[in-house]
């Protein structure tokens, strides 16, 4: 038996898909928010060689797989979601909130992609924080930037995490 949305089946791919784009772009949000509301409050209290030290050490421990499942599995997620909705028969005012997800995680990727991760590298080049001869400069390079930044991709993929919601209580 098949319903207006497609077979039964498809009607369960597209909600499993979906809640996975939710849930994995709702963890990139919070870690976006985490960092604006307490880690980067919480870094603009140490001193110069504290700070570059730590943001070294985090923007090292990142990079691992559970982040980039999350980081980057949710754009596959809410693409997966998109496609299934429009090729599935789904709803599409749904579908119209999937594409403006999309449309915020990328920008909040491209963001990340074109400031942030070069103020990581550049601050991993500066080199070991018990060695430089000015620690201060270092910070005052990365810092305003960097947080700055880092609170447009809180706001985007927060967004993209609202739309989501909304797509999936429309695909319901």
């Amino acid at each position: 038996m098949t319903t207006r949305t497609g077979a039964p089946h498809m009607a369960v791919l597209r909600t499993v898909t979906l809640v996975g784009a939710v849930l994995l772009s709702g963890l990139g949000a919070g870690l976006f928010y985490s960092y604006a509301c307490s880690v980067m409050p919480g870094l603009a209290r140490v001193d110069d060689r504290v700070f570059v030290e730590t943001m070294q050490r985090i923007n090292t421990a990142i990079l691992n797989g559970w982040f980039m499942l999350s980081f980057l599995g949710a754009l596959v997620l809410i693409a997966a979601a998109g496609l299934l909705q429009w090729r599935g028969g789904g709803n599409r005012t749904a579908l119209l909130w999937i594409v403006a997800a999309a449309v915020l995680y990328l920008a909040m990727l491209v963001i990340t992609g074109a400031v942030n991760v070069p103020l990581n590298d550049r601050l991993a080049a500066a080199g070991d924080p018990r060695t430089l001869a000015d620690p201060a400069a270092v910070r005052a390079a990365f810092e305003d930037t960097w947080v700055r930044w880092n609170l447009v991709r809180a706001v985007t993929s927060t967004a993209a995490f609202g739309c989501l919601i909304g797509a999936l209580t429309r695909a319901a």
